[in-house]
């Protein structure tokens, strides 16, 4: 029997998690400045094998600008800079020994605006998500309720909470994405 603290948890635990993925997917979204994170999803082929950026460099932004990718092992420079060229996230490195320079250049405000919109569909996305686990976890009460393995009062005060912590989650989600979409119109 899982009880009512549990099933809030869980619900609350699930969202945070959707909440967590949009920040994750806004975060590696190009804004026209210099962050790190941007080349979370690059992936080096080096020692026989395709690894991810952070296992053979690591990554700092000098300036708005600029990201700085230092490589560990310098024969893996030349492959770190193919990667990031190949990326398809418009950036043009330049390798100068162990150190890989990518400029960051500014966004037109065409790529501003469709961003802002990409940003929206994914803000959509994870509301969609965080309500369809509010249907789920009050579709579970009501199956206890049906069954007697929670009473109707207790049911009542578990949908309830669950709303409050969907609305919590979606303003969050809202939020995440209109600092995005602020951050890219920002510059």
């Amino acid at each position: 029997m899982t009880g009512e603290g549990d099933i809030a948890t869980a619900a609350g635990e699930r969202m945070d998690k959707t909440l967590a993925a949009l920040r994750a997917g806004l975060g590696k979204m190009r804004s026209g400045r210099a962050r790190a994170e941007m080349l979370e999803g690059v992936v080096v082929r080096c020692y026989g094998t395709e690894m991810p950026l952070n296992q053979v460099a690591s990554v700092a932004a000098s300036d708005a600008r600029t990201l700085l990718v230092t490589v560990w092992d310098k024969q893996n420079a030349e492959s770190v800079e193919k990667a990031v060229r190949d990326s398809g996230l418009g950036l043009n490195p330049a390798l100068q020994g162990a150190l890989v320079r990518v400029a960051v250049p500014p966004l037109s405000e065409e790529r501003r605006r469709e961003l802002g919109k990409i940003a929206a569909r994914e803000g959509e996305s994870a509301r969609v998500a965080a309500r369809n686990i509010r249907r789920q976890v009050i579709a579970d009460i009501k199956s206890k309720v049906k069954e007697k393995t929670l009473g109707e009062d207790e049911g009542r005060a578990l949908e309830q909470k669950t709303g409050k912590i969907t609305d919590t989650a979606v303003a969050a989600i809202d939020e995440a994405v209109s600092a995005k979409q602020r951050e890219l119109m920002g510059e």
